[in-house]
């Protein structure tokens, strides 16, 4: 089974958000977590290169789209279909290895797949310059 890599530059849609989600310094992830599922719903539905033209400036910047297409379809149609997925844990982070400084949530899912009974997808929204979260690296294990 292929892995994607952590892409640094680094839902389906009735996956619940936590109503109150925030960190430790009180700000809160539910918007970051929507576009996480958002953008995941995308993936699921085997539109990629939707998912690329969703996905954050950096991540754009970081992986070209024909690129993205072939490594995220062969990383997840091998797993079939997800049947469930829900969220495991929600960090808020500054900074992050090979990243520059700015504002992250970095989200783990555990996740279900027809072919798979457990994997584990970290997405990571960013916020963009205009204060709209989008995904900048999606890792899956």
């Amino acid at each position: 089974m292929r892995i994607l890599s952590w892409l640094l530059v680094l839902g389906l849609a009735c996956v619940p958000v936590p109503a109150r989600a925030a960190d430790d310094e009180g700000i809160d992830l539910t918007p970051a977590a929507r576009a996480a599922q958002a953008w995941l719903a995308t993936v699921d539905s085997g539109r990629y290169g939707d998912s690329w033209e969703e996905a954050s400036t950096l991540f754009k910047e970081t992986i070209p789209k024909l690129r993205w297409e072939t490594s995220v379809q062969s990383a997840r149609e091998p797993l079939g279909i997800v049947t469930g997925r829900k969220i495991r844990a929600m960090n808020y982070m500054r900074v992050l290895p090979g990243a520059p400084e700015g504002e992250y949530v970095v989200i783990q899912f555990d996740t279900r797949f027809e072919n798979r009974p457990l994997s584990v997808e970290t997405v990571t929204p960013m916020k963009e310059k205009d204060g709209t979260w989008k995904v900048s690296g999606y890792f899956i294990r």
